[in-house]
């Protein structure tokens, strides 16, 4: 055993506190994301004097760990003071917080190092547990309580930042969306004098394919007459030794969460890894469009290869950009419209054709307008990808950090991995 790793029994202790007082608190569950989150179960009816109160900076984590996706489930209660959880819940704190820092030992909880250690040890028949004889004799590091404040210090510093990146990201996004909204749909975007359009008297027409009017000097089509589809696939030409390969499920609603990186000599390349993409593609999952499985790529490099789950769409001509085209896209009728069509196919899944987005309806402004949202649509999707790349680098230094857990100093001791 390295000489600066402790049983954790030694710091922790079981609270196991009934809310016979029936005190008013959020019932709360714990999510393979090791936090605590608002149940959703009925409780109507039910004798809430059993279930067990949970304070702040106390922990609760329930022992199962098999169907739970190799994950155990435990948390840190940290935005209220008071909370209630499940009575199939264990709830503990530390002994003394004063040797070992919550939310030091919640970091070393979100190590996937330690879910692989509890699935290992769990065990049983019919399910297998973490128990809490387990949990106790667990052994890790615990340095000073001056070294565990600096590398939570040091983590709550990135995770603040990564907090303010997706606060970002989600301005942008309804950002963009709102000013398509104004200006596609309810056609007040900037006049010659820049007043809001339709308000302001501007000139309007009948449309008869959207059944509605549209400004005058625009015009309909659909997406297909402004986009090609699936135009590359990978093939014995392509000279790459290594491919990143994007699937279905690891991209939603614009955001990458994860790529494989492969090896054509010796790894094992999916049969669905087909199609080829460049920057500013936009890739659409036509397998249930509810999920939200699409976006646009951004930076791309030359050997980035998607899954044939995706229709591949790029705009013929310069003036028109993918911001726009995706914009239109994924307005809400149109999703639920995809959804639709999904739901009456006949394949295994919910599933849409290239041609159910190809055939999407696609308001043309004039060239003014075109040119103005053309601007403030690309700009503002390059700056979210901006803010989306340095959050990926925010995340991989937080898994630098909880690897350089095993690593710290009592002292004058430095435990080596």
């Amino acid at each position: 055993m390295k000489s600066n790793y402790k049983r954790l029994g030694d710091y922790i202790q079981e609270v196991n506190i009934r809310n016979k007082a029936l005190i008013e608190a959020p019932l709360m569950g714990v999510s393979i994301k090791k936090v605590l989150m608002p149940s959703i179960a009925n409780i109507i009816g039910t004798d809430m004097s059993t279930y067990k109160l949970i304070k702040k900076n106390q922990f609760a984590y329930g022992s199962v760990t098999s169907r739970n996706g190799d994950k155990i489930s435990i948390a840190l209660l940290e935005e209220h003071d008071n909370a209630m959880v499940s009575q199939a819940y264990t709830v503990f704190e530390a002994i003394d917080e004063n040797e070992l820092l919550p939310e030091y030992l919640m970091m070393w909880f979100r190590r996937p190092e330690f879910d692989r250690y509890a699935r290992f040890m769990s065990h049983g028949s019919a399910r297998e547990i973490f128990s809490w004889t387990e949990m106790r004799d667990t052994l890790l590091p615990i340095p000073s309580p001056e070294k565990q404040l600096e590398i939570v210090k040091e983590y709550n510093t990135i995770q603040n930042r990564i907090s303010l990146n997706n606060q970002l990201i989600t301005k942008l996004e309804e950002t963009a969306q709102a000013i398509y909204k104004q200006w596609f749909v309810d056609f007040e975007f900037p006049d010659e004098n820049g007043k809001p359009y339709r308000s302001n008297g501007g000139e309007m027409v009948f449309c008869e394919e959207l059944a509605k009017e549209i400004p005058v000097g625009w015009d309909v089509g659909v997406i297909g007459d402004f986009c090609l589809c699936n135009d590359s696939t990978l093939s014995v030409r392509d000279q790459f030794e290594t491919i990143e390969y994007l699937d279905t499920g690891n991209i939603t609603n614009n955001e990458i969460e994860d790529i494989q990186f492969l090896n054509l000599e010796y790894d094992e390349i999916p049969s669905r890894a087909k199609r080829k993409v460049k920057h500013n593609d936009i890739i659409f999952s036509t397998v249930r469009p509810n999920l939200g499985h699409f976006g646009i790529l951004k930076n791309t490099n030359d050997n980035m290869i998607v899954s044939t789950g995706f229709s591949v769409l790029q705009p013929k001509k310069s003036d028109i950009s993918s911001e726009l085209i995706y914009l239109t896209i994924i307005q809400e009728d149109n999703l639920q419209n995809l959804q639709a069509k999904a739901e009456m196919s006949v394949s295994t899944y919910p599933s849409i054709k290239p041609e159910d987005l190809l055939g999407i309806n696609f308001i043309l402004p004039n060239e003014r307008v075109l040119n103005s949202a053309n601007n403030i649509f690309e700009s503002t999707y390059n700056l979210l990808a901006t803010y989306q790349k340095e959050k990926k680098t925010l995340k991989l230094l937080s898994t630098l950090l909880n690897a350089k857990m095993t690593k710290v100093e009592s002292g004058m001791e430095t435990v080596e991995n």
